[in-house]
């Protein structure tokens, strides 16, 4: 007689199913995953072997250090989003499979993940609907405020809350936009930054920056090649309110001046060829409150990068290419099977001219980071699709210090346009033109990057 597993996909599929069904958001199979990681700071006790094992989830058709190709992809077709399963069939893409992560702090940064731990319960949503401490009703105080969400909204607080998980971030980048023939268009190099004056964990003061503290974020983009688009810049200034839009400034070089744009045109690329908008960024890159109707749409097993991503080898920590109809398409990444992801759908509500009418996005239930999104046009079709990856910047004897804990970090994205075909790579490296070098807590940034003085800075290159 053939054993029955009590814990098979069947099982999963059907406890997923149910929970949806009843409206249920409780993380985890066999227990509560919050207790679990509270308790053990591991997702082992969560989730049966089928789920933490691509070995096991395929019986045995795809194995740890095994390639994704179009030859084997049709038994994780199901762990893909629509997208990246085409990739794979019809265009040459690759993925690489890694061990799933079941450390809970290796999958963000220390000082968040403990502020996360320290902090759970604390947060409550506001008459205004503002994200606020509980006790005294004055800003989040770190870490992420819902790590056992309830529903979608509370998902995408945290998400817009703090994108990047460090108080502050600096992100030298290359971005590349690939034609659907294959050839790379336009090759540009830039810098992002990010500061948040509240929340903070590592960054004195904590946990709030008093002259600040009515401010959730400073963020700041800028541009060093090629020659045309040097120097040009912007500088987004985040309310705390979560329902106003940020000011938003630039610096053109031709113009020489910085100039105050409209907020609200957030569906525009940041340069040409780009598929990318201000409103993409980290799947949140618009005020809480200016999208709606957060609907969780779906759970289950996923592919995506957690871990292993990081270029080591290389000095500027430059990735390798491949696939598409020149091997110049898509990134070489490594996936892993992701237990259990929580798919969530958002509504623009103050964008009358969006081109957008929702919005699908992938959290990982361990650490609720966003593993996926997929944009859909005002007719409801396929519009844009964003994937990417994350990583602990250590490997093996190698690593890139945050203090005392090795650095995290996002280190590549793929955005497509899936109604024409072009595909914009970008990747997080060591450093740029100018001196501009990746990092996180850096004091200071502010005054680097994120003034209008510092635009005009920038835009003397």
């Amino acid at each position: 007689m053939a054993h029955l597993q009590r814990y098979d996909r069947g099982y999963t599929r059907r406890k997923f199913l149910a929970d949806a069904a009843r409206g249920v958001l409780a993380s985890g199979v066999l227990a509560p995953l919050h207790e679990v990681l509270a308790a053990t700071g591991e997702i082992n006790k969560a989730y049966p072997e089928e789920l933490l094992s691509i070995e096991a989830y395929t019986k045995g058709k795809i194995k740890t250090g095994d390639t994704i190709s179009a030859a084997n992809v049709e038994y994780v077709k199901d762990l893909l989003e629509p997208v990246r399963y085409q990739h794979i069939l019809k265009n040459g893409r690759k993925l690489k499979v890694v061990k799933t992560t079941t450390e809970l702090m290796r999958l963000g940064p220390w000082e968040y993940t403990e502020a996360t731990l320290r902090n759970a319960g604390k947060a409550r949503f506001d008459d205004k609907g503002n994200v606020v401490n509980g006790a005294d009703g004055l800003p989040w105080i770190g870490g992420n405020p819902f790590p056992n969400p309830g529903n979608g909204l509370e998902l995408f607080a945290a998400q817009t809350l703090s994108w990047g998980r460090h108080d502050a971030s600096f992100y030298a980048i290359t971005a590349q936009a690939v034609a659907p023939a294959g050839d790379v268009r336009f090759r540009y190099e830039g810098g992002w930054a990010e500061l948040s004056p509240v929340a903070r964990v590592v960054m004195d003061p904590k946990p709030y920056w008093p002259a600040h503290q009515d401010k959730l974020r400073y963020q700041t983009v800028f541009f060093t090649a090629p020659t045309q688009f040097a120097g040009t810049s912007y500088l987004n200034i985040w309310d705390y309110d979560h329902s106003r839009f940020p000011d938003l400034y630039g610096y053109v070089p031709e113009f020489r001046r910085v100039r105050q744009f409209p907020t609200d045109q957030r569906f525009e690329p940041l340069l040409p060829g780009l598929s990318l908008y201000l409103s993409d960024a980290w799947a949140a890159g618009d005020p809480l409150h200016t999208w709606g109707d957060y609907q969780i749409v779906g759970r289950g097993p996923f592919l995506a990068g957690l871990s292993d991503n990081w270029s080591s080898e290389h000095p500027n920590w430059e990735r390798g290419v491949h696939g598409g109809p020149k091997n110049q398409t898509f990134w070489d990444a490594s996936v892993e099977l992701v237990p259990e992801a929580i798919i969530v759908e958002a509504k623009p509500l103050k964008f009358p001219r969006a081109p957008v009418s929702k919005k699908r996005v992938w959290f990982d239930a361990r650490n609720q980071a966003v593993i996926g999104m997929i944009t859909y046009d005002r007719r409801g079709e396929p519009f844009r699709s964003f994937d990417g990856a994350y990583s602990l910047y250590e490997a093996g004897a190698k690593k890139v210090m945050d203090g005392q804990h090795p650095y995290w970090s996002w280190t590549h994205v793929t955005a497509s346009d899936i109604q024409t075909g072009d595909v914009t790579r970008l990747q997080q490296v060591r450093q740029i033109a100018g001196g501009h070098m990746s990092g996180a807590n850096d004091p200071g940034i502010f005054e680097r990057y994120m003034t209008q003085k510092a635009l005009i800075r920038l835009g003397a290159v």
